[in-house]
């Protein structure tokens, strides 16, 4: 069993932490975490280990003491001061596998963010944060091989985890890569670009899918999807 102290961690630096320790460890792998003492303002405890790609196997007595189980998806890599959260549907099994989001060989989210100034380094999700004060997470932490795997339920139960945490950590924007969730969480007649609604209280943006599946959008058009995004609201 692997065991970690973050304790003495700020509540806003514990996704990171997580996400890093998810990353290091096999699937099925025990971590024991001691969390530091609830703050009043994060998610609850149960979100954030959710969102971080773990379940909750025990808590040993203690409760800011909980042992983890690794699980095969992918972690939230979010962290105070985001200039944009990007939010995909759900992993694929091939993101799940390779520890990061778009990893589809015809899949262009990367080639576009390089384009469009999002990020400096393509892949590494880790780096987009920390470099490039760029988030990543999905709607539904599950991954499947197709998106119509999900259900309606699993879509409600991950836009609530999602509001928590974008209400949390304030990121300028929450970017929705493909229509399909957003339609399915919030609004059936969706288009591209912004939205009338937010996320947490933060603006939403959404842009088509980057798959290359969905070859009716350029690789200029998606490029231009994020410089929009970025550029705010307005």
């Amino acid at each position: 069993m692997t065991a970690r102290d973050l304790s003495e961690a700020r509540w806003a630096d514990v996704p990171l932490a997580l996400a890093e320790l998810h990353r290091g460890l096999p699937v099925g792998a025990v971590l024991r975490v001691r969390f530091p003492i609830p703050d009043g303002v994060a998610p609850s405890l149960g979100s954030l280990v959710d969102g971080a790609g773990f379940s909750v196997l025990a808590s040993p007595g203690d409760e800011p003491l909980q042992d983890l189980e690794r699980l095969r998806t992918l972690p939230d890599v979010v962290g105070p001061g985001m200039r944009a959260l990007i939010c995909g549907l759900n992993p694929s099994l091939l993101s799940a596998e390779r520890g990061f989001g778009y990893a589809g060989a015809t899949n262009r989210f990367w080639n576009a963010a390089l384009s469009s100034g999002l990020v400096r380094v393509a892949r590494q999700p880790v780096e987009a944060l920390r470099l490039d004060r760029v988030g990543m997470s999905d709607v539904v932490k599950r991954p499947t091989a197709r998106s119509h795997q999900l259900d309606s339920g699993e879509y409600g139960a991950g836009m609530i985890r999602l509001e928590q945490l974008v209400a949390w950590l304030e990121p300028a924007a929450v970017v929705f890569v493909g229509l399909e969730g957003w339609r399915a969480a919030r609004d059936r007649k969706a288009v591209p670009g912004w939205q009338g609604t937010g996320v947490g209280g933060r603006p939403a943006y959404v842009m088509p899918s980057t798959s290359g599946a969905n070859a009716r959008t350029s690789l200029p058009t998606l490029v231009t999807h994020l410089q929009s995004a970025l550029a705010g609201p307005g």
